[in-house]
């Protein structure tokens, strides 16, 4: 494990000092309570500071190993899926047998939620639950990056410079995921490098080829890494994305501007919206482990986007955006909760003008890029 040091998870002996220094952070402690104390948070900041402070003394005070402190997240999680998400349903996961390690790779909508819920689902149906990868962009932060590493995140270093250093950093990447699933850990990575902001979800080939680094002695192409890793795509559905107008935003500032500037903790912020934000319904589909005979990255990237995007449900809110904007062969999604509808509509009626195209797209891309594709859904 020597040569993961700077990007492996924590291991059991790390936890209470790592805990410990946590508690004492005051950015921590800031970011807790906006999620567990939003209303004292807004109104008296410094008392909510000090009560979080005692709250995560007491409850984390017999912490001693990786196994306990997800045991102490998945209780705040089933809190969240109670009271954010109206229904969490799950399709294909039953047929992956429990005991087997899994490379699961997914679409890209929320920078914590989409491996949150994904460890929360298979943790649920007897799995092991899986190391995540996170980019280095996101732990800026000394907090983030060891409250990440605590819930058994590696870090995919992102911010290296110069070729060198680049291809080091995407080997010991690969190398570190390869040993994961050697040991019996599955692991979770996006399909892309950030959140597809635009709803338009696809594979980039650099990241199936920085996978490939650790296997390329045993591969002639890229069938040969099917054959030696169980690839699972999964399909994140979520009716409401309640980051949408800061998604839009961004990219009507980009289209405006050329570039967009992220202001201070913007990611920080975004990762609180999307946990405490109302999602409406959400669907995790898992395919069957990839099977077939792609030539290169590029081939594998597009069978990766028709499981990926043939598994995603459609909700009233995509079909909706999808009418507005005009797109053919737009499905019945069914009824609309009401709650959903007055949310949606609320979102839109607020939204500038110049931003609702993007808007109506972050929903609405899910039907072009099944259009594209030529994918029926499951």
């Amino acid at each position: 494990m020597q040569d993961f040091e700077a990007i492996r998870p924590y291991q059991d002996d790390e936890v209470p000092g790592v805990i410990a220094k946590l508690i004492r952070d005051p950015g921590l402690r800031r970011a807790a309570a906006r999620f567990l104390l939003p209303r004292l948070s807004a109104l008296l900041p410094e008392i909510a500071d000090q009560l979080i402070g005692m709250v995560l003394q007491y409850r984390t005070r017999n912490m001693r190993s990786v196994a306990e402190v997800q045991e102490f997240l998945e209780r705040y999680m089933r809190r969240l899926v109670e009271t954010t998400i109206a229904e969490l349903s799950v399709s294909g996961l039953d047929e992956l047998p429990t005991g087997a390690a899994y490379l699961f790779i997914s679409n890209h909508r929320d920078i914590v939620l989409d491996s949150g819920i994904l460890n929360f689902v298979i943790y649920h149906a007897g799995h092991e639950t899986a190391r995540m990868a996170v980019g280095d962009n996101l732990l800026t932060q000394d907090f983030a990056a060891d409250l990440m590493r605590l819930n058994k995140s590696f870090v995919v270093e992102r911010s290296a410079s110069g070729r060198r250093a680049m291809y080091d950093a995407m080997t010991r990447t690969s190398q570190y995921i390869r040993h994961s699933l050697q040991t019996g850990h599955s692991v979770w990575i996006a399909q892309r490098a950030g959140r597809a902001k635009d709803g338009f979800d696809r594979t980039e080939p650099a990241l199936l080829k920085m996978l490939a680094l650790a296997w390329r002695d045993e591969m002639q192409s890229f069938a040969d890494l099917l054959r030696l890793v169980q690839i699972v795509p999964v399909s994140i559905s979520y009716e409401l994305d309640p980051c949408a107008q800061d998604k839009a935003r961004e990219l009507a500032a980009k289209d405006r501007d050329g570039e967009y500037r992220k202001a201070p903790d913007e990611d920080l912020n975004s990762i609180v919206r999307g946990l405490t934000g109302f999602k409406g319904r959400m669907h995790l589909h898992f395919s069957p482990p990839m099977q077939g005979e792609p030539e290169d990255a590029d081939e594998l990237a597009q069978a990766l986007d028709r499981a990926i995007v043939a598994g995603m449900r459609v909700f009233p809110t995509q079909a909706a955006a999808a009418e507005e904007l005009g797109l053919k062969n737009v499905p019945d999604a069914g009824d609309w909760l009401p709650e959903v509808r007055n949310q949606y509509v609320d979102t839109l009626a607020g939204c500038p003008s110049a931003e609702r195209d993007r808007l109506l797209s972050g929903y609405g891309n899910l039907i072009r890029n099944r259009n594209e594709l030529d994918v029926q859904p499951r």
